[in-house]
């Protein structure tokens, strides 16, 4: 890692760092140098979390909490704040999804899925930006949308208007906290693999308790994707190094795919013979 991706003496605040992908973005902002703040719902995954930053010789803040309790949430920021005395790094990576019909989707999911993947941002955003100002360093916040904030997600409607509302959100606050120095972008992942799509919501990150998907499950996951596999979380952990580290200095309101190519491909996918369809009868090229 060059010195510009360093993050030494910085302080980061990652929310659903436990696992997936806020766990694989709260262990590479610590290889770079950053003290972490984990925050997430299952206690367990938060003190794992923390003891792999231990193991790397970094230094850790377990916060359990649910980041649909708002206070809860400003509590975390706070006590952070309270034992580092700075923040650097806000990443609003929480969220959840539960596919099913819109017009199937209670009251109650919808707003469940507004107070986890949007408000949780909106929350912690509002808590951590001023203590960045105040700190007069500048910083950096990350939030971690889904490549279904600029494409049609059928089942999954409120999920992606959320995420879409979470890009236009990072856009609105990278101009409005400019003037701090205060950086605000956005990754947006699809195919990654995470104990969550992986059957194991809540119980431990170790793969061996992951469900195991059959050859031709995995084959045709990977034809969805261009590159021709999932992603891992470290890889969107990799993303958030440039995007919070001075390597990306002069970068503020973009929003970054990390996806294997599957935006860019528009619904192109390789079929069962090698070629590029829309569909597996009709193969071109």
């Amino acid at each position: 890692m060059t010195e510009r991706g360093r993050l030494n003496g910085q302080v980061a605040f990652v929310t659903g760092g436990g696992g997936g992908i806020g766990r694989g973005i709260a262990l590479r902002l610590a290889e770079a140098g950053a003290a972490v703040a984990v925050f997430d719902i299952i206690p367990e995954r938060c003190a794992e979390t923390a003891a792999r930053i231990a193991e790397l010789g970094g230094e850790a803040l377990a916060l359990p909490g649910d980041a649909m309790d708002t206070e809860a949430l400003r509590s975390a920021i706070a006590l952070t704040d309270a034992r580092f005395g700075r923040l650097d790094i806000l990443v609003n990576n929480v969220g959840g999804v539960s596919g099913r019909p819109f017009l199937e989707q209670s009251e109650r999911s919808w707003r469940r899925h507004i107070d986890i993947n949007l408000v949780s941002m909106l929350a912690a955003t509002h808590a951590a930006a001023p203590i960045m100002i105040r700190g007069g360093r500048g910083g950096a916040i990350l939030n971690v949308a889904s490549i279904e904030a600029e494409r049609a997600a059928p089942n999954f409607a409120v999920y992606a208007a959320c995420k879409a509302g979470m890009v236009s959100f990072t856009k609105s606050m990278a101009i409005e906290l400019s003037g701090h120095g205060i950086r605000v972008n956005c990754i947006s992942p699809d195919h990654t693999v995470t104990p969550g799509n992986q059957g194991n919501r809540a119980g431990p990150v170790d793969p061996a308790s992951w469900r195991t998907h059959s050859p031709e499950e995995i084959d045709a996951m990977n034809r969805l994707i261009p590159l021709g596999r999932e992603g891992v979380d470290s890889e969107c952990g990799d993303a958030a190094i440039f995007l919070c580290s001075s390597q990306s200095s002069y970068v503020t309101g973009v929003v970054l795919p990390v996806d294997g190519g599957t935006a860019a491909a528009g619904g192109w996918v390789r079929g069962r013979n090698g070629k590029w369809t829309l569909n597996e009868g009709l193969a071109f090229g």
